[in-house]
């Protein structure tokens, strides 16, 4: 299985998440690889020690399975033919904004596709939407693990520290934080943002915070939540509607897509449960993270790729 991802080195779940999936392929007896376009290349924000080529350096044959994320868009089908293609789609309203943009274009790789033999989607409501645009196609849900050697929770519970990611829906961010802050509400509290961290950062800053503030926009599974969980953070915030799977309430209270103020009112709601119930609060916490890391395991996205690519390449 040949694996093609973005020359991309910056820090993004896509990559990653490709990164992993050829890793999980290879223990368990299934070969596969990452190719990239420049020679050389490779994703190093984050550990691994994935099988890697320049699509200089390979031959495709009839035997093999090309797997090309969605984000390439009507290109896929100049791929060589005759060659097995499954569309890796880690985002489903991507591909909505692409058939906004024109119909018949960003449906040939799905509906005028003679190699295409499945797609992937990351999470129910996802995939529940591919099959709607395209009523004839296979589509797969897979479920992307969360690394437990990375997103624990920590031995004691964390101070008074709040995360979030600037990158996503970066105004409403600051309208929420500026709501807080006039109500006094953040005194006291230090706002962590995370932006260009490797990986283990990204991890350690998580397991130091007692919430996570969710800016998900219209996601393919929306992992930063999910992994904050794993944390043993307490979350707030959007579920990005594909998130929803996972957000359960008293450790992941869903906001309206947009409410900002509403978004205001549940932080300072869980801040100040968090001082009152310190103990109730913790276990609320630990018990999402146990949600996270036993939905999301490893053994399940093992599961759910072999299932997938062993017909395919036995």
């Amino acid at each position: 299985m040949w694996c093609v991802v973005p020359d991309w080195n910056k820090p993004a779940g896509g990559p990653r998440k490709q990164y992993q999936c050829v890793d999980v392929l290879n223990a368990a007896g299934i070969p596969a690889a990452v190719v990239h376009h420049s020679p050389g290349f490779r994703c190093d924000w984050f550990r691994n020690e994935t099988k890697v080529f320049a699509a200089s350096e390979i031959e495709v044959s009839p035997a093999d399975v090309i797997v090309i994320p969605e984000i390439y868009g009507s290109s896929i089908c100049q791929l060589p033919k005759g060659i097995r293609q499954v569309i890796l789609n880690q985002n489903a309203y991507l591909t909505l904004d692409a058939l906004g943009r024109g119909v018949e274009e960003a449906a040939k790789p799905y509906l005028h596709n003679p190699d295409l033999v499945a797609v992937v989607a990351v999470s129910d409501q996802n995939a529940d939407l591919l099959r709607y645009a395209f009523r004839d196609i296979t589509v797969h849900r897979v479920r992307w693990s969360v690394n437990p050697a990375l997103y624990f929770p920590p031995a004691t519970a964390p101070g008074k520290r709040i995360a979030y990611m600037p990158r996503r829906r970066a105004d409403e961010a600051a309208q929420v934080l500026a709501l807080l802050k006039l109500r006094g509400i953040l005194d006291g509290w230090e706002i962590v943002p995370i932006s260009n961290r490797s990986e283990s950062e990204v991890a350690e800053i998580m397991r130091s915070c007692r919430l996570f503030l969710s800016f998900s926009e219209r996601e393919g599974l929306g992992l930063p939540p999910l992994e904050a969980m794993a944390c043993g953070c307490l979350v707030v915030g959007f579920t990005g509607y594909a998130g929803a799977e996972f957000f359960a309430k008293p450790y992941a209270v869903a906001v309206e897509d947009g409410d900002v103020g509403a978004f205001a009112a549940e932080v300072e709601r869980v801040l100040a449960w968090t001082e009152q119930d310190p103990a109730a609060a913790r276990e609320a916490a630990l018990e999402g993270s146990r949600r996270a890391l036993s939905n999301y395991s490893p053994e399940v996205e093992r599961r759910d790729l072999v299932s997938l690519f062993e017909p395919l390449l036995p």
